[in-house]
C-alpha cells in the first residue's frame, strides 16, 4: 500500500510589505488590491499552517502539492514559499507543480520558481520536454516511489490582466502518451499531477485549461489511475472512461480557505493505493478544517477502482 497526500493552493499570505510596488507589473498591482480587499479574509496561513500540521502526523509515503502556492509571483514570496514547503517535507518527499499564481506573470526562473526546483526533478528521461525562462524545469517530469509513478504536467502560463486559465501545449502533449503508455506496461500506478481541471468543462472559459480536450483524449486512448488538480478551490471527482478502465480526477479546496461563506473551507486528500486482483484501488479520505472548533476532522472517506 502506499500512502499519498494531496494539498493545493496555499496562496501563502500574508503579502510581503509593497512586494507588487517592488516588482511593478500592472496585474501584480491588480492582484494586490484584489489580495487586500478580498482575498486575504478568505486565506488564512493559521489553517494552512493547521492543514500542514495534519499532513506530517499522518505520516504519507509521499505529498502532492498541485499549485499556487504565492499569490502574485512577487520576487519576495517564492523564498518564503521554499521555506513553507521544507517545513512540509524534504524534496525527495514531496512533488510540486505550479498552478497560474505561481506564474501570475513574468517573472524570471533564479528570482520565482527556481526556490522550488528541488521539489521539481524527475527520476527518468522522459523524451520532448517543455521549459521556458519562467520554468526551467523540464515538463512533463516522473518520479517513480516504489509502484507508483508521478507524472507532473505544468499547466502554468502568464495570462492576460482577467484570465487564469492554463495550457499545457503541443511539447507536453506529445511527451505524455508514450509516458503514460510505458510506465503501464511497467506495472506502475500512473498519477498525473496538473493545478487546472484536465477535462473540459470543469472550469470557466476564463480559468480553464485551453487545451483540455486534448488531454482528455490522451487520457481516454492511454489511461491513467489517478489525475490529481486544485485551481476550483473545491472538492471535486469526475470518472473518466478509458480505454484501460476508469481514470479518477479528483481535486481538492484551497489548504488555506477559512469559514468565508460561500466558500469550501481547507482540506487535504489522503489516498491510499493498492494493487488487487489486477486492479488499483484506492481508498480516499477527505481531512478538512472545521471552523467552529479550528480543527482538520475526516470529513468522507470513499473507495475507488481503475
Amino acid at each position: 500500500m502506499f500512502s499519498l497526500a494531496h494539498l493545493s493552493d496555499v496562496h501563502l499570505g500574508p503579502l510581503p510589505e509593497a512586494a507588487a510596488w517592488r516588482n511593478f507589473k500592472l496585474k501584480r498591482i491588480v492582484g494586490s488590491l484584489s489580495w487586500w480587499f478580498i482575498r486575504r479574509k478568505l486565506h488564512d496561513p493559521s489553517v494552512a499552517a493547521l492543514i500542514a500540521a495534519d499532513i506530517r502526523q499522518a505520516a504519507p509515503n509521499h505529498i502532492a502539492l498541485t499549485g499556487d502556492i504565492v499569490n502574485l509571483s512577487a520576487y519576495a514570496e517564492f523564498p518564503r514559499a521554499a521555506q513553507w514547503v521544507r517545513a512540509l517535507a524534504g524534496p525527495s518527499q514531496l512533488t510540486f507543480v505550479p498552478g497560474n499564481h505561481d506564474c501570475y506573470v513574468e517573472c524570471p526562473w533564479a528570482n520565482g520558481l527556481g526556490h522550488l526546483a528541488p521539489w521539481m526533478t524527475g527520476d527518468m528521461r522522459t523524451g520532448d520536454t517543455q521549459s521556458n525562462s519562467a520554468i526551467a524545469t523540464p515538463f512533463p517530469f516522473v518520479r517513480l516511489r516504489k509502484n507508483i509513478a508521478l507524472i507532473a504536467l505544468s499547466s502554468a502560463r502568464p495570462q492576460a490582466l482577467h484570465r487564469a486559465a492554463g495550457r499545457l501545449g503541443l511539447q507536453q502533449l506529445q511527451s505524455l502518451p508514450p509516458l503514460l503508455r510505458d510506465l503501464r506496461e511497467r506495472g506502475y500506478a500512473r498519477i498525473v499531477l496538473i493545478h487546472h481541471p484536465p477535462l473540459p468543462g470543469l472550469a470557466v472559459a476564463r480559468k480553464a485549461l485551453d487545451d483540455a480536450a486534448q488531454l482528455r483524449a490522451i487520457l481516454e486512448q492511454e489511461g491513467a489511475e489517478l489525475v490529481l488538480h486544485g485551481h476550483n478551490h473545491r472538492t471535486m471527482l469526475h470518472p473518466l472512461k478509458t480505454k484501460f478502465g476508469t481514470c479518477n480526477v479528483l481535486g481538492v479546496p484551497s489548504a488555506s480557505l477559512g469559514s468565508a461563506e460561500g466558500h469550501t473551507p481547507a482540506a487535504w486528500n489522503l489516498y491510499r493505493i493498492v494493487r488487487q486482483d489486477g486492479r488499483w484501488l484506492t481508498d480516499v479520505t477527505i481531512r478538512g478544517y472545521d471552523p467552529t472548533s479550528r480543527t482538520i476532522k475526516t470529513a468522507s472517506e470513499f473507495s475507488l477502482s481503475s
